[in-house]
């Protein structure tokens, strides 16, 4: 897994595909896909209404009568109540939020949320257990700068 033992740090890599209707990914650790994520689309990071901005952050597991055990995503710039959770339909179900999948049926949508989130956290929860931290690195495909519009 892509844990750095010097540290106690693991790793969860999100590489995101920007759409119109909303954001697509593939989440891995050391190269072993996990799952496919759906988002939001881009718009500048405004609260609610889009997906957080590519970069690091920290993880912490989370366990709520409404989402059940889910990860918070510490220290988004500018947003707050990031989660990773379940859900199917972005444009309809989300806000700001991201969600595994184990299935993409199109541009922010898929299904078998529910089924994705509990693989992410029992994949997650060795980890979270040992008090190692986790992040999660937000990328787009290589080459592609859609989010900052350029």
């Amino acid at each position: 897994m892509a844990l750095n033992s010097k540290a106690n740090i693991m790793v969860l890599l999100l590489i995101r595909q920007y759409h119109e209707q909303g954001v697509n990914g593939t989440l891995s650790i050391g190269g072993q896909r996990i799952c496919d994520t759906i988002e939001l689309p881009w718009r500048n990071n405004q609260r609610r209404i889009s997906c957080i901005p590519e970069g690091r952050y920290k993880l912490r597991r989370r366990l709520t009568t409404r989402f059940g055990l889910h990860c918070w995503v510490e220290n988004v710039p500018g947003r707050d109540a990031i989660l990773i959770h379940s859900f199917n339909r972005a444009l309809k179900e989300s806000k700001g939020c991201i969600a595994p999948v184990t299935r993409l049926e199109g541009p922010g949508t898929g299904a078998s949320s529910r089924v994705a989130l509990r693989k992410l956290m029992e994949t997650l929860s060795p980890y979270f257990d040992r008090k190692e931290t986790i992040f999660l690195t937000i990328q787009s495909t290589k080459n592609e700068h859609t989010q900052k519009g350029s």
